[in-house]
């Protein structure tokens, strides 16, 4: 080629944007290699050269790698390819900046020390299938061996929290408590007396299932009662009390008596646990859900009158 017909580095450089030192760098690397070298040693590059220079300009603005841009200059990859497999890691790299985002807010918002912003960092960038993870190694140890209701394991098999992509500050937080409330051993524990319980009721022949009617009963009757005052101990309270473990005896196919409410009483002893409820709000919390409705109150009131309920009757 004509000497003419080639450009110096320097009319390269103003021609591409790139700096000689970059464009010595791309030479010495192999990247891409001068056309010609005039006999006082300088660098020329012809048309083809220069496109190069401008692919390779364009794909490491795009954030690709060298080798990268080697393979796709050497056409052993091509341009499609190498777009398709780094959009992919963008996509991988905005997820992690915006939990980053995230976790940084939800520390500007409370007054966290050094550790818990760590640890809340640690527990935000954790992938899919780690989160799942800590969810069902909680209800394996909870409910592993034990014939337990098959309809609630089944369900926090399938309630996992699904942090998003874009998490809010309050769903960091909310999944940072969620996580330690799921690998709390004594939380674990009381779990596990929830489960060997079922188990012993579902041995003696109780497969019933979650009871939600039965729940939206006591909410009902007892949010009623406690919207219009009556204590636990007052006036009105063994009429709640009967009325509800009239429904229990027929679904459970119980005789309404004492021995009845030793057993519910016993049963909400167990299954009444503010964390519980607790772990329920926080998944939903996880998961941008509506929050279920507060129902702690609800059982401790009822609890409560029953106890008193049981000692006034033989």
């Amino acid at each position: 080629m004509d000497d003419d017909t080639l450009l110096s580095i320097g009319a390269v450089a103003r021609r591409t944007g790139l700096t000689v030192k970059t464009i010595r760098f791309y030479a010495d690397r192999g990247i891409v290699a001068p056309s010609a070298i005039g006999p006082n040693g300088f660098r020329r590059y012809d048309s083809d050269a220069i496109a190069r220079l401008e692919l390779v300009r364009t794909l490491r603005a795009l954030g690709l790698d060298l080798d990268t841009v080697r393979q796709v200059l050497a056409r052993e990859r091509t341009v499609s390819e190498v777009a398709a497999a780094h959009a992919d890691a963008v996509d991988l790299q905005i997820r992690i900046l915006r939990q980053r985002r995230a976790v940084l807010r939800a520390v500007a918002q409370r007054a966290t020390d050094t550790e818990e912003m760590n640890t809340m960092h640690r527990l935000a960038t954790l992938t899919d299938a780690e989160r799942r993870r800590i969810i069902h190694d909680f209800v394996d140890d909870a409910f592993g061996g034990v014939d337990a209701n098959p309809e609630l394991v089944e369900l926090l098999r399938a309630t996992v929290p699904d942090l998003p992509e874009d998490p809010a500050p309050e769903q960091v937080r909310a999944w940072m408590e969620l996580a330690e409330l799921a690998q709390d051993e004594d939380f674990r524990a009381a779990v596990r007396r929830m489960a060997e319980y079922q188990a012993r009721e579902r041995a003696n022949g109780d497969t019933t299932g979650l009871h939600h009617e039965l729940t939206e009963a006591v909410r009902d009757l007892v949010g009623a009662a406690l919207a219009a005052g009556t204590a636990p101990d007052g006036p009105g309270a063994a009429e709640v009390v009967d009325e509800l473990t009239a429904r229990y005896a027929r679904t459970f196919g119980r005789a309404d008596d004492a021995a009845l409410r030793r057993w519910l009483l016993e049963r909400l002893t167990i299954a009444n646990d503010a964390r519980v409820e607790r772990y329920w709000r926080l998944v939903a919390a996880v998961n941008g859900w509506p929050a279920p409705q507060e129902l702690a109150e609800i059982f401790d009131w009822f609890t409560a009158a029953l106890r008193t309920v049981s000692a006034t009757r033989p």
